[in-house]
Protein backbone atom coordinates (compact mmCIF):
# COMPACT_ATOMS: atom_id res chain seq x y z
CA UNK A 1 0.00 0.00 0.00
CA UNK A 2 1.37 3.12 -1.00
CA UNK A 3 1.23 6.11 1.69
CA UNK A 4 -1.71 5.81 3.70
CA UNK A 5 -1.77 8.74 5.43
CA UNK A 6 -0.68 11.06 2.56
CA UNK A 7 -4.19 12.48 2.28
CA UNK A 8 -4.45 15.91 0.00
CA UNK A 9 -5.57 19.12 2.11
CA UNK A 10 -9.41 19.47 2.44
CA UNK A 11 -9.26 22.62 0.95
CA UNK A 12 -8.19 21.73 -2.36
CA UNK A 13 -10.99 21.49 -4.52
CA UNK A 14 -11.58 18.22 -7.14
CA UNK A 15 -10.24 19.85 -10.37
CA UNK A 16 -6.79 20.53 -8.17
CA UNK A 17 -7.64 16.96 -6.52
CA UNK A 18 -8.01 15.61 -10.09
CA UNK A 19 -4.46 17.35 -11.44
CA UNK A 20 -2.72 14.78 -9.86
CA UNK A 21 -4.65 11.49 -9.63
CA UNK A 22 -1.75 9.14 -11.17
CA UNK A 23 -4.00 5.62 -9.71
CA UNK A 24 -1.85 3.42 -7.82
CA UNK A 25 -4.26 0.47 -7.81
CA UNK A 26 -6.59 -1.33 -10.78
CA UNK A 27 -9.98 -1.32 -8.39
CA UNK A 28 -13.13 -2.50 -8.44
CA UNK A 29 -15.36 -0.03 -10.40
CA UNK A 30 -18.33 2.33 -10.64
CA UNK A 31 -19.35 4.51 -13.19
CA UNK A 32 -17.84 8.22 -12.85
CA UNK A 33 -17.52 9.25 -9.57
CA UNK A 34 -18.32 6.76 -6.34
CA UNK A 35 -21.92 5.43 -6.38
CA UNK A 36 -24.11 3.13 -4.17
CA UNK A 37 -23.18 -0.28 -4.03
CA UNK A 38 -26.30 -1.64 -6.22
CA UNK A 39 -25.00 1.01 -8.89
CA UNK A 40 -21.56 -1.31 -9.52
CA UNK A 41 -20.87 -3.77 -12.35
CA UNK A 42 -21.43 -6.60 -10.30
CA UNK A 43 -19.14 -9.78 -10.48
CA UNK A 44 -19.67 -13.34 -8.87
CA UNK A 45 -17.97 -14.53 -7.34
CA UNK A 46 -16.49 -11.62 -5.51
CA UNK A 47 -13.16 -10.21 -6.08
CA UNK A 48 -10.28 -11.71 -4.60
CA UNK A 49 -12.41 -14.80 -3.22
CA UNK A 50 -11.09 -18.16 -2.02
CA UNK A 51 -12.27 -21.86 -2.21
CA UNK A 52 -15.18 -21.01 -4.36
CA UNK A 53 -16.93 -23.78 -5.46
CA UNK A 54 -17.40 -25.66 -8.73
CA UNK A 55 -20.44 -25.87 -9.24
CA UNK A 56 -21.59 -22.31 -7.78
CA UNK A 57 -22.59 -19.45 -9.69
CA UNK A 58 -20.63 -17.24 -12.17
CA UNK A 59 -21.71 -13.97 -14.15
CA UNK A 60 -21.66 -10.42 -14.56
CA UNK A 61 -24.31 -7.77 -14.38
CA UNK A 62 -25.02 -4.20 -14.68
CA UNK A 63 -27.96 -2.28 -13.30
CA UNK A 64 -28.17 -0.08 -16.53
CA UNK A 65 -26.24 1.09 -19.58
CA UNK A 66 -24.62 -2.27 -21.52
CA UNK A 67 -21.49 -4.50 -21.57
CA UNK A 68 -19.23 -4.00 -23.66
CA UNK A 69 -16.69 -6.91 -23.31
CA UNK A 70 -16.40 -9.51 -21.08
CA UNK A 71 -13.11 -11.97 -21.19
CA UNK A 72 -12.48 -14.49 -18.13
CA UNK A 73 -9.34 -16.64 -18.35
CA UNK A 74 -8.60 -19.59 -16.37
CA UNK A 75 -5.13 -20.21 -15.25
CA UNK A 76 -4.45 -24.08 -14.01
CA UNK A 77 -0.87 -26.03 -13.89
CA UNK A 78 0.47 -22.81 -15.93
CA UNK A 79 -1.81 -23.39 -18.63
CA UNK A 80 -4.20 -20.41 -19.94
CA UNK A 81 -7.77 -21.08 -21.26
CA UNK A 82 -10.58 -18.20 -22.17
CA UNK A 83 -13.44 -19.26 -20.42
CA UNK A 84 -16.43 -19.07 -23.13
CA UNK A 85 -19.99 -17.23 -22.45
CA UNK A 86 -22.47 -15.43 -23.74
CA UNK A 87 -23.86 -11.82 -23.13
CA UNK A 88 -27.57 -11.44 -22.78
CA UNK A 89 -29.82 -9.72 -25.27
CA UNK A 90 -30.44 -6.69 -23.48
CA UNK A 91 -26.47 -6.38 -22.88
CA UNK A 92 -26.92 -6.45 -19.05
CA UNK A 93 -25.43 -10.16 -18.06
CA UNK A 94 -23.22 -12.17 -18.88
CA UNK A 95 -22.87 -15.77 -17.94
CA UNK A 96 -20.39 -19.08 -18.95
CA UNK A 97 -20.90 -21.42 -21.48
CA UNK A 98 -20.13 -24.56 -18.95
CA UNK A 99 -22.35 -24.90 -15.36
CA UNK A 100 -19.25 -25.97 -13.88
CA UNK A 101 -15.99 -24.23 -12.91
CA UNK A 102 -12.80 -25.82 -12.88
CA UNK A 103 -10.90 -26.82 -9.54
CA UNK A 104 -7.87 -25.93 -8.34
CA UNK A 105 -7.80 -23.10 -10.80
CA UNK A 106 -7.56 -19.10 -10.83
CA UNK A 107 -9.62 -17.37 -12.85
CA UNK A 108 -9.82 -13.35 -13.80
CA UNK A 109 -12.70 -11.61 -15.27
CA UNK A 110 -12.33 -8.37 -17.16
CA UNK A 111 -15.33 -6.28 -18.10
CA UNK A 112 -15.55 -3.30 -20.24
CA UNK A 113 -18.88 -1.45 -19.76
CA UNK A 114 -20.85 1.42 -21.02
CA UNK A 115 -23.76 3.33 -18.98
CA UNK A 116 -26.69 5.01 -19.95
CA UNK A 117 -24.36 8.31 -20.77
CA UNK A 118 -22.23 6.72 -22.88
CA UNK A 119 -19.40 7.06 -20.30
CA UNK A 120 -16.83 3.51 -20.41
CA UNK A 121 -15.38 1.89 -17.47
CA UNK A 122 -13.64 -1.27 -16.35
CA UNK A 123 -13.46 -3.50 -13.79
CA UNK A 124 -10.92 -6.46 -13.33
CA UNK A 125 -11.32 -8.98 -10.44
CA UNK A 126 -9.43 -12.31 -10.14
CA UNK A 127 -10.42 -15.46 -7.60
CA UNK A 128 -9.37 -18.91 -7.01
CA UNK A 129 -11.75 -22.27 -6.80
CA UNK A 130 -11.88 -24.90 -4.29
CA UNK A 131 -8.78 -27.47 -3.82
CA UNK A 132 -9.60 -30.56 -2.12
CA UNK A 133 -9.40 -30.90 1.47
CA UNK A 134 -5.83 -32.69 2.79
CA UNK A 135 -4.22 -31.00 -0.98
CA UNK A 136 -2.57 -27.89 -1.55
CA UNK A 137 -1.59 -26.32 -5.27
CA UNK A 138 0.84 -23.80 -6.52
CA UNK A 139 -0.42 -21.28 -8.79
CA UNK A 140 2.31 -20.67 -10.70
CA UNK A 141 3.61 -17.46 -13.10
CA UNK A 142 4.43 -17.10 -15.92
CA UNK A 143 2.27 -18.73 -18.08
CA UNK A 144 2.56 -21.93 -20.25
CA UNK A 145 3.98 -21.22 -23.84
CA UNK A 146 4.08 -17.55 -23.12
CA UNK A 147 6.66 -15.17 -24.38
CA UNK A 148 8.13 -13.02 -21.68
CA UNK A 149 10.73 -10.36 -20.75
CA UNK A 150 14.23 -11.02 -19.38
CA UNK A 151 13.11 -10.19 -16.46
CA UNK A 152 10.86 -12.78 -15.26
CA UNK A 153 10.61 -14.66 -12.22
CA UNK A 154 9.09 -18.14 -11.67
CA UNK A 155 6.95 -17.82 -8.95
CA UNK A 156 4.21 -20.14 -7.02
CA UNK A 157 1.75 -18.72 -4.30
CA UNK A 158 0.16 -21.63 -2.71
CA UNK A 159 -3.25 -22.00 -1.25
CA UNK A 160 -1.99 -23.35 1.90
CA UNK A 161 1.50 -22.35 4.38
CA UNK A 162 3.74 -25.16 3.17
CA UNK A 163 5.29 -26.43 6.55
CA UNK A 164 7.54 -28.82 5.14
CA UNK A 165 9.71 -26.47 2.33
CA UNK A 166 12.75 -28.18 2.11
CA UNK A 167 10.45 -31.17 0.48
CA UNK A 168 7.76 -29.30 -1.87
CA UNK A 169 11.46 -26.80 -3.36
CA UNK A 170 13.00 -30.51 -3.90
CA UNK A 171 9.75 -31.54 -5.91
CA UNK A 172 9.83 -28.29 -8.25
CA UNK A 173 12.65 -28.57 -10.79
CA UNK A 174 13.05 -25.25 -12.96
CA UNK A 175 16.08 -25.89 -15.97
CA UNK A 176 17.21 -23.62 -19.01
CA UNK A 177 18.93 -23.94 -22.34
CA UNK A 178 21.33 -22.91 -22.52
CA UNK A 179 22.26 -23.36 -18.92
CA UNK A 180 22.21 -21.21 -16.22
CA UNK A 181 22.29 -21.59 -12.46
CA UNK A 182 19.03 -20.71 -11.10
CA UNK A 183 17.78 -20.59 -7.28
CA UNK A 184 14.69 -20.50 -5.15
CA UNK A 185 13.59 -18.02 -2.42
CA UNK A 186 11.42 -18.28 0.04
CA UNK A 187 9.16 -15.34 1.42
CA UNK A 188 7.06 -16.52 4.09
CA UNK A 189 5.23 -20.44 4.15
CA UNK A 190 3.42 -19.66 1.03
CA UNK A 191 4.94 -18.02 -1.74
CA UNK A 192 8.46 -19.83 -3.73
CA UNK A 193 10.32 -17.40 -6.40
CA UNK A 194 13.08 -18.88 -8.75
CA UNK A 195 15.07 -17.01 -10.80
CA UNK A 196 18.81 -16.55 -12.30
CA UNK A 197 21.88 -15.18 -11.12
CA UNK A 198 21.44 -12.02 -13.89
CA UNK A 199 18.83 -11.39 -16.33
CA UNK A 200 17.86 -14.58 -18.55
CA UNK A 201 19.63 -14.03 -21.93
CA UNK A 202 16.89 -13.78 -24.72
CA UNK A 203 16.15 -16.53 -26.82
CA UNK A 204 16.73 -18.80 -23.22
CA UNK A 205 13.78 -21.77 -23.41
CA UNK A 206 13.15 -22.06 -19.71
CA UNK A 207 10.98 -25.44 -18.60
CA UNK A 208 8.97 -25.92 -15.30
CA UNK A 209 8.52 -29.35 -13.70
CA UNK A 210 5.62 -29.29 -11.04
CA UNK A 211 6.81 -32.50 -9.20
CA UNK A 212 4.29 -32.23 -6.04
CA UNK A 213 1.80 -34.70 -6.19
CA UNK A 214 1.52 -37.15 -3.27
CA UNK A 215 4.17 -34.27 -1.80
CA UNK A 216 3.66 -33.88 2.06
CA UNK A 217 3.38 -29.82 2.40
CA UNK A 218 2.36 -30.17 5.70
CA UNK A 219 1.02 -32.65 8.09
CA UNK A 220 -1.54 -34.65 6.15
CA UNK A 221 -1.78 -32.48 3.12
CA UNK A 222 -0.58 -33.12 -0.30
CA UNK A 223 0.14 -32.05 -3.48
CA UNK A 224 -2.15 -32.78 -6.62
CA UNK A 225 0.09 -31.29 -9.12
CA UNK A 226 2.27 -33.24 -11.26
CA UNK A 227 2.95 -31.42 -14.95
CA UNK A 228 5.72 -29.93 -16.63
CA UNK A 229 5.00 -26.47 -18.39
CA UNK A 230 7.81 -24.30 -20.11
CA UNK A 231 8.12 -20.41 -21.14
CA UNK A 232 10.62 -18.26 -23.98
CA UNK A 233 12.26 -15.60 -23.24
CA UNK A 234 12.03 -12.84 -25.64
CA UNK A 235 13.93 -9.52 -26.55
CA UNK A 236 15.34 -7.91 -23.64
CA UNK A 237 13.96 -4.35 -22.70
CA UNK A 238 15.07 -2.33 -19.73
CA UNK A 239 13.00 0.96 -18.64
CA UNK A 240 14.97 3.19 -16.74
CA UNK A 241 12.57 5.44 -14.75
CA UNK A 242 14.66 9.39 -13.44
CA UNK A 243 12.41 10.41 -11.01
CA UNK A 244 14.44 13.57 -10.51
CA UNK A 245 14.89 14.02 -13.98
CA UNK A 246 11.28 13.22 -14.91
CA UNK A 247 11.99 10.93 -17.74
CA UNK A 248 12.25 7.71 -19.05
CA UNK A 249 14.88 5.53 -21.11
CA UNK A 250 13.31 2.68 -23.15
CA UNK A 251 16.20 0.21 -24.19
CA UNK A 252 15.98 -2.73 -26.36
CA UNK A 253 18.63 -4.82 -26.62
CA UNK A 254 20.95 -2.30 -25.47
CA UNK A 255 20.12 0.13 -27.58
CA UNK A 256 17.96 3.27 -26.60
CA UNK A 257 14.64 3.41 -28.56
CA UNK A 258 13.31 6.76 -26.76
CA UNK A 259 13.33 8.78 -24.07
CA UNK A 260 10.01 9.61 -22.76
CA UNK A 261 9.27 12.06 -20.62
CA UNK A 262 6.82 11.48 -17.11
CA UNK A 263 5.51 12.40 -14.03
CA UNK A 264 6.07 10.14 -10.84
CA UNK A 265 5.55 10.10 -7.19
CA UNK A 266 5.47 13.24 -5.64
CA UNK A 267 7.31 14.53 -2.40
CA UNK A 268 4.90 13.13 -0.34
CA UNK A 269 4.05 10.06 -2.05
CA UNK A 270 7.38 8.99 -3.95
CA UNK A 271 7.42 6.03 -6.14
CA UNK A 272 9.72 3.63 -5.08
CA UNK A 273 13.59 2.96 -6.06
CA UNK A 274 14.42 -0.31 -7.77
CA UNK A 275 13.74 -3.10 -10.45
CA UNK A 276 10.58 -3.77 -10.82
CA UNK A 277 9.27 -6.29 -13.42
CA UNK A 278 5.96 -6.14 -15.53
CA UNK A 279 3.34 -8.08 -14.31
CA UNK A 280 0.17 -7.45 -15.47
CA UNK A 281 -0.88 -5.52 -18.30
CA UNK A 282 -4.98 -3.60 -18.92
CA UNK A 283 -5.85 -1.57 -21.65
CA UNK A 284 -8.18 -0.13 -19.54
CA UNK A 285 -8.89 0.08 -15.99
CA UNK A 286 -10.74 1.90 -12.53
CA UNK A 287 -7.97 3.28 -10.30
CA UNK A 288 -9.77 4.41 -6.90
CA UNK A 289 -7.59 5.94 -3.83
CA UNK A 290 -9.33 3.80 -1.67
CA UNK A 291 -7.67 0.77 -2.40
CA UNK A 292 -4.38 1.59 -1.74
CA UNK A 293 -4.74 3.23 1.52
CA UNK A 294 -5.81 6.92 0.58
CA UNK A 295 -9.03 8.49 1.12
CA UNK A 296 -11.62 9.31 -1.40
CA UNK A 297 -8.68 11.38 -3.77
CA UNK A 298 -9.45 10.00 -6.79
CA UNK A 299 -11.13 7.74 -8.95
CA UNK A 300 -10.64 7.54 -12.63
CA UNK A 301 -12.81 4.97 -14.23
CA UNK A 302 -11.07 4.72 -17.85
CA UNK A 303 -7.09 4.89 -16.83
CA UNK A 304 -6.18 3.66 -19.79
CA UNK A 305 -2.24 1.29 -21.11
CA UNK A 306 -1.98 0.17 -17.46
CA UNK A 307 0.96 -2.10 -16.55
CA UNK A 308 1.33 -3.51 -13.41
CA UNK A 309 4.53 -2.66 -11.51
CA UNK A 310 4.03 -3.89 -7.85
CA UNK A 311 1.31 -5.90 -6.15
CA UNK A 312 0.68 -2.89 -3.96
CA UNK A 313 -0.49 -1.07 -6.26
CA UNK A 314 2.84 0.48 -8.19
CA UNK A 315 1.67 1.06 -12.14
CA UNK A 316 3.29 2.86 -14.92
CA UNK A 317 0.04 3.99 -17.08
CA UNK A 318 -1.73 6.38 -19.15
CA UNK A 319 -2.59 9.71 -17.79
CA UNK A 320 -4.80 11.92 -19.84
CA UNK A 321 -6.01 14.42 -16.81
CA UNK A 322 -2.46 16.00 -16.27
CA UNK A 323 -1.37 18.42 -19.24
CA UNK A 324 1.87 19.81 -18.45
CA UNK A 325 3.55 17.33 -15.51
CA UNK A 326 5.13 15.37 -18.19
CA UNK A 327 9.09 15.46 -18.40
CA UNK A 328 8.43 18.75 -15.62
CA UNK A 329 7.57 18.12 -12.12
CA UNK A 330 5.93 14.97 -10.18
CA UNK A 331 2.52 14.68 -8.65
CA UNK A 332 1.25 11.49 -8.42
CA UNK A 333 0.58 9.19 -5.77
CA UNK A 334 3.20 6.51 -6.59
CA UNK A 335 3.12 5.31 -10.00
CA UNK A 336 4.92 6.32 -13.33
CA UNK A 337 2.47 8.13 -15.68
CA UNK A 338 2.59 8.75 -19.36
CA UNK A 339 0.67 10.93 -21.57
CA UNK A 340 -2.22 9.98 -22.87
CA UNK A 341 -6.05 10.72 -24.12
CA UNK A 342 -8.83 8.62 -22.62
CA UNK A 343 -9.46 5.48 -23.04
CA UNK A 344 -11.73 4.49 -26.70
CA UNK A 345 -9.80 7.87 -28.15
CA UNK A 346 -9.43 7.49 -31.49
CA UNK A 347 -5.92 8.96 -31.12
CA UNK A 348 -5.07 6.92 -28.42
CA UNK A 349 -2.55 4.51 -30.49
CA UNK A 350 -0.69 7.99 -31.06
CA UNK A 351 0.36 8.67 -27.33
CA UNK A 352 3.93 8.04 -25.74
CA UNK A 353 1.74 5.61 -23.22
CA UNK A 354 0.20 3.51 -26.64
CA UNK A 355 4.07 3.55 -27.66
CA UNK A 356 5.10 1.72 -24.52
CA UNK A 357 2.24 -0.08 -23.80
CA UNK A 358 2.58 -1.92 -27.47
CA UNK A 359 6.17 -2.55 -26.94
CA UNK A 360 5.93 -3.95 -23.80
CA UNK A 361 5.96 -8.21 -22.50
CA UNK A 362 5.50 -9.46 -19.07
CA UNK A 363 8.13 -9.75 -17.50
CA UNK A 364 10.11 -6.69 -18.70
CA UNK A 365 11.72 -4.40 -16.74
CA UNK A 366 11.55 -1.07 -14.87
CA UNK A 367 14.41 0.65 -13.08
CA UNK A 368 13.03 3.70 -10.75
CA UNK A 369 15.96 5.66 -9.95
CA UNK A 370 16.87 8.94 -8.08
CA UNK A 371 13.38 8.94 -6.41
CA UNK A 372 13.23 10.00 -2.39
CA UNK A 373 11.49 6.84 -1.32
CA UNK A 374 13.38 3.71 -0.25
CA UNK A 375 13.68 0.51 -2.52
CA UNK A 376 10.90 -2.23 -3.11
CA UNK A 377 10.35 -4.70 -0.97
CA UNK A 378 11.28 -7.84 -3.03
CA UNK A 379 8.14 -9.73 -2.81
CA UNK A 380 6.38 -6.88 -3.28
CA UNK A 381 5.33 -8.03 -6.85
CA UNK A 382 8.17 -9.80 -9.04
CA UNK A 383 10.92 -7.88 -6.67
CA UNK A 384 13.54 -10.38 -6.58
CA UNK A 385 16.37 -8.67 -8.60
CA UNK A 386 16.27 -6.21 -5.88
CA UNK A 387 18.22 -8.59 -3.88
CA UNK A 388 22.17 -9.82 -4.06
CA UNK A 389 22.35 -13.27 -5.48
CA UNK A 390 24.29 -14.48 -2.25
CA UNK A 391 20.83 -13.21 -0.02
CA UNK A 392 18.68 -14.57 -2.76
CA UNK A 393 20.10 -18.18 -2.34
CA UNK A 394 20.16 -17.67 1.32
CA UNK A 395 16.30 -17.95 1.07
CA UNK A 396 16.18 -21.87 -0.27
CA UNK A 397 14.98 -23.96 2.61
CA UNK A 398 16.58 -27.53 1.25
CA UNK A 399 20.07 -25.37 0.38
Amino acid sequence: MRRAGAALAAVLTWAVVLTGVTGCSAADSLFGKPRSPEEAIKVVPANEAKNVRTDGPMEVKLPDGHLESVKVMKFQDGQQAPVPGRIDEDGTRWRPTAKRLAGAAKYTVDVVAVDEDNHRSARHTTFTTSVPDKRFVGYMTPENRSTVGTGMIVSLEFNRPIENRAAVERAIRVTAKPAVDIAPHWFGKSRLDFRPRAYWEPGTKVTVDLGLRDVEGAPGVFGIQHKKTGFTIGRSQISTVDAADDTMEVRRDGELLDTLPITAGAPKTPTYNGKMVVSEMLEVTRMDSRTVGFGGEYNVPEVPHAIRLTTSGTFLHGNFWTKYAFGESNITHGCVGLRDVKAGDPDASDTPAAWFFDRTLIGDVVEVVNSDDKTVAPDNGLGGWNMTWKDWTAGSAAH
